[in-house]
């Protein structure tokens, strides 16, 4: 249990850190600062800001937001990491399941994405759906690559689409 809360924890670390440093890139790619999405969202989660027009204009940030949302997605990042891991280490103990894991992964990822875009949808002008699909699916390579490496052999074990190939195979060969 505590090796699974340590990797956990970890894989949640550096979901946390890849969506930070994507959107920390973002803005200042779009010459925003390096903070402007995450005191976006920190003013629209714990201050209220729900009209974007007022976002066009130059505008003073919130350490007390930006410190308050960078908590509240470190804790998602590392809970996520954590379910994550359990899931994985069920399909490492338990073969059958793998499939389960696999759909759960992936449908948690789906919702995960949905529910950011829903409660964004008042900024949706600076922080547009696609920023939300790749800054996710970079702490999932991330994440991801880091638990390939930590469990050698993890993505046949998940693969619900592995094995079935070369059933079918020696199916096809007779065997």
């Amino acid at each position: 249990m505590a090796r699974t809360m340590r990797t956990g924890l970890i894989v949640g670390l550096n979901g946390y850190a890849s969506v930070a440093v994507f959107y920390a890139v973002f803005d200042l790619l779009a010459a925003r600062g390096a903070l402007y999405s995450v005191d976006l969202l920190g003013k629209a989660v714990f201050r209220g800001l729900r009209d974007s027009s007022v976002l066009g204009l130059p505008i003073q940030l919130d350490w007390a937001a930006i410190f308050w949302y960078n908590l509240l997605h470190l804790a998602a990042a590392l809970i996520i990491g954590v379910i994550v891991v359990g899931l994985v280490e069920t399909a490492v103990r338990n073969p059958s399941r793998k499939g389960f894991v696999f759909y759960t992964i992936v449908l948690g990822f789906a919702v995960t994405v949905f529910a950011i875009a829903v409660l964004t949808l008042p900024i949706r002008p600076l922080l547009p759906w696609w920023s939300i699909v790749v800054a996710n699916s970079f702490a999932v390579v991330i994440g991801g690559a880091y638990l390939l490496r930590r469990y050698p052999g993890i993505w046949d074990r998940l693969n619900p689409f592995a094995g079935r190939q070369n059933g079918h195979h020696a199916a096809l060969n007779g065997q």
